[in-house]
């Protein structure tokens, strides 16, 4: 049978079949149903004995943070660029994945989660603007429309360093 604790002002419990009463949510408090997630006090540690993976937690949302905040110090237009070039980087690992070439599979996840904070941004800003949803999507799709197809800088830098390549084995050979 399942079990689940819900942290309220007010205590509720959740067990199995039963109804949930109403009451304001707070949260779900996990320690309950598997000790393992629990944070210990090993991980809850702030000395320089730290635990790693508490450590590690704090660098990645560090890095999270700082990356925000590099999207938001941009432009809208800046925005719309690296937007351009993201997509075409994803498309560039879609179609080395499709071609069974080598390529790192979490560079899927880290460019699709960048795309979306950047969406995300640019939508704050539309928000700001006082630009409703209907108006906004009229807008995505006129700007969609207007990007002028391009290769990504992925593989602007592949074609330079072939050229490079061939420029070096046409000097050799003369």
């Amino acid at each position: 049978m399942m079990s689940l604790s819900i942290a309220s002002p007010t205590s509720v419990s959740f067990t199995g079949k039963l109804g949930l009463s109403k009451s304001s949510f707070h949260g779900v408090r996990i320690a309950h149903i598997c000790p393992a997630l629990a944070p210990s006090a090993s991980t809850l540690r702030t000395s320089s004995g730290s635990s790693s993976s508490a450590s590690s937690r704090v660098v990645m949302m560090a890095k999270k943070q700082e990356e925000l905040k590099d999207i938001r110090a941009k432009t809208t237009e800046e925005l719309n660029e690296e937007i351009v070039d993201l997509k075409g980087e994803l498309f560039m690992l879609r179609l080395q994945r499709s071609a069974r070439n080598e390529f790192k599979s979490s560079e899927f996840r880290r460019m699709r989660k960048r795309i979306a904070r950047m969406l995300t941004v640019k939508r704050e800003r539309e928000l700001e603007e006082g630009i409703n949803k209907r108006l906004s999507r009229k807008l995505d799709k006129k700007w969609k429309k207007s990007i002028v197809p391009r290769p990504p800088p992925s593989l602007k830098k592949l074609q330079g360093e072939e050229a490079a390549a061939e420029a070096k084995e046409a000097k050799e050979s003369a």
